[in-house]
């Protein structure tokens, strides 16, 4: 799943646009990013600003965190995680 500050009607446009296989879970507050440590200080451009560090996240069934990779890219992601999932990565 997917998880964003944007708006649930947002989000399911978004979801329903790209005919994602999965659910876009809406965060407005950034509660669930600070406690994953997906948001704090980053440098775009050379200006320091609060937000979102994307990031991403395998959990277990079991709710535990299994592998963690905070500050990624979007080129390049799916194929880390799909390695983290078989143990590759």
């Amino acid at each position: 799943m997917g998880v964003s500050r944007d708006k649930p009607a947002t989000l399911k446009s978004w979801a329903e646009k790209l005919s994602l296989p999965f659910r876009l879970l809406s965060d407005p507050e950034a509660k669930v990013h600070k406690q994953y440590g997906a948001w704090g200080q980053k440098t775009l451009y050379g200006k320091t600003s609060e937000g979102v560090i994307r990031s991403t996240f395998i959990v277990g069934r079991d709710g535990k965190l299994l592998k963690a990779w905070i500050g990624v890219s979007a080129k390049g992601n799916a194929a880390q995680t799909l390695a983290g999932l078989a143990g590759d990565g």
